[in-house]
């Protein structure tokens, strides 16, 4: 494959997705063209978020040595520094121009209250993509990267779609973004549990790694089916759906360890795109 299109890590994308279009559903109506820029503009900070977490694992050596999984093109030697910077330059290029287009669409200006908050948004978007593992001061570094998936994932992504398509906020929205961003952390700490011994060994102190396995394992669990439950109490039963899949799920995190996890990554991502789908249910 393309080392360039590796980087991208495509397969993450569905995910970055949730949140949107979870938001869109609930709004019960679309502005399609608000919808379409929204996507862009959230894939285009996922891939930000991408390049810049290879760029910062790889400063920092956390990347040089993972047995059983596929290195990326910087770990692998075929993407320079200087190539990585560049092709971050481009998505925030990108993002930015994505970004403002969305607020002009949706507010019909960029000035006003409604417009500045969502640019000041965006850029905390920016910058919280490129610091989870990028600087001297990357909040992956220092167990907080759960938190900021959980904000920007579940939180921001949800209420900013609703609200781009409706400009108001109800209680339902806020309860059902911090359900989706729930399984979205789920993602980051089953990485997080696969790479443990890693992360420990190049001083990269995740959540996961803080709660050693078992704890995690047991968090991990916890996020699942609290995702579930506060759909479910809010009337939402149609995740249910998902069930099945997430008792397979966490039947498999709980008996394997290391690289075996890779192969549940696209299923907690896929299924997570999936309940964000069903919202539209």
């Amino acid at each position: 494959m393309n080392p360039y299109i590796q980087s991208l890590r495509l397969r993450t994308l569905p995910l970055s997705m949730s949140g949107i279009i979870l938001g869109a559903g609930l709004a019960g109506w679309l502005n399609w063209p608000v919808f379409a820029l929204a996507i862009c503009t959230t894939l285009c900070l996922q891939i930000l978020s991408n390049l810049s977490n290879e760029l910062g694992d790889a400063q920092k050596g956390t990347d040089s040595d993972q047995h059983g999984r596929a290195a990326y093109g910087m770990q692998a030697g075929t993407i320079t520094a200087p190539q990585m910077k560049a092709m971050i330059g481009v998505f925030i290029f990108l993002s930015i121009l994505f970004g403002t287009s969305l607020i002009y669409c949706a507010f019909g200006s960029l000035i006003g209250v409604k417009s500045l908050l969502f640019i000041l948004l965006g850029l905390l978007a920016i910058i919280g993509a490129m610091t989870y593992t990028l600087g001297r001061h990357s909040y992956g570094y220092m167990g907080l990267g759960d938190l900021g998936v959980f904000v920007f994932f579940g939180l921001v992504s949800t209420l900013g779609s609703f609200y781009l398509q409706t400009q108001f906020m109800s209680w339902e929205t806020i309860y059902c973004g911090i359900a989706i961003g729930l399984p979205c952390v789920g993602v980051l700490n089953l990485n997080n549990i696969r790479d443990m011994n890693n992360d420990r060994a190049h001083g990269k102190h995740t959540f996961a790694s803080l709660l050693g396995i078992t704890g995690s394992k047991i968090y991990h669990t916890c996020l699942l089916i609290a995702c579930l439950a506060l759909f479910a109490l809010w009337g939402h039963l149609w995740v249910l759906v998902v069930v099945p899949i997430w008792v397979w799920h966490i039947g498999f995190v709980w008996t394997h360890e290391g690289s075996a996890l890779d192969l549940q990554m696209p299923v907690l991502m896929l299924s997570t795109f999936a309940v964000g789908c069903l919202g539209w249910v």
